[in-house]
């Protein structure tokens, strides 16, 4: 088991949240793919959508459903700074994650992040366990609370 996903699934544990981490063969880098291999809508897929601050230089998580798009205009306003692009080297320093398989929980140091309320909708949602092969299945309400993301409204 890699380091990352270890990572991900002690998060878990110290969440309370009883998940089985699953292993998908075809890869799960983009949402569509997640939700092939899930066998579930494209919007039960949690998207980590990270951006930098401007002010802070830190990363900003954004968990979003899959088929929609964060706006950078909103996801500024909600953060209370302009947001721009980061790079895989400042996301793999901060989240311990690289591109592709970013968790919503399990990072290196606290992230501030916000959720958006299209996955509230479902009764269960799959999100990013460290890699881009590994996924987990979990409540949404399970996953805000441990997260502490702020739900917010920040998509097209």
């Amino acid at each position: 088991m890699s380091k990352s996903v270890k990572r991900v699934r002690e998060a878990l544990e110290a969440a309370g949240l009883a998940t089985e981490i699953l292993e998908m063969a075809e890869g799960t880098r983009t949402a569509e793919d997640a939700a092939r291999a899930a066998g579930c809508a494209v919007d039960q897929i949690v998207k980590s959508i990270i951006f930098r601050g401007e002010e802070t230089g830190h990363v900003v998580l954004f968990l979003t459903a899959g088929g929609n798009r964060v706006s950078t205009d909103k996801a500024s306003a909600v953060a209370g700074q302009r947001l721009g692009k980061t790079d895989a080297d400042l996301i793999r320093a901060e989240t311990g994650f690289a591109i592709g398989g970013v968790a919503p929980l399990g990072h290196h140091s606290p992230v501030r992040s916000y959720f958006d309320p299209r996955l509230l909708d479902f009764g269960e949602v799959w999100a990013a366990a460290g890699t881009p092969r590994h996924i987990f299945a979990v409540s949404p309400m399970a996953l805000l609370a441990a997260t502490g993301a702020a739900v917010a409204e920040f998509t097209e």
